[in-house]
């Protein structure tokens, strides 16, 4: 092993919005909290998502490949029904695509993600 994973960064306009988003989402809490960083997680000792600012970010175009996706998270959710609906309210967009055991999904800075079951 050469190392450990600390965290993933996601590039995004406003740190403190898409953290929020996130924190929600997954449950997590704020473990680093500056205005152009910040780091959710489980722990402060254990890896997070941390959300960089950069001004000039421009989001994916789902589906097509004009500027990929890149990564994005699958979520596992108990019921995709309950959580496409607590999602939308915390200002995801549905996106095209999905199936009977996922559905896509855009966070409020336009990252795609899915919810699994």
């Amino acid at each position: 092993m050469i190392g450990r994973l600390h965290g993933i960064v996601i590039d995004c306009t406003n740190p403190q919005e898409l953290a929020s988003f996130y924190e929600e989402l997954l449950g997590m809490q704020r473990v680093q909290d500056e205005p152009d960083w910040v780091v959710i997680g489980d722990a402060p000792d254990r890896p997070g998502l941390a959300f960089q600012q950069v001004d000039n970010y421009r989001p994916t175009t789902w589906p097509t490949a004009e500027r990929p996706q890149y990564r994005h998270f699958d979520v596992q959710v108990d019921d995709l029904d309950v959580a496409e609906a607590a999602t939308l309210k915390l200002g995801a967009t549905r996106l095209p695509g999905g199936g009977d055991t996922f559905r896509v999904f855009a966070d409020p800075a336009g990252h795609p993600f899915c919810l699994v079951i």
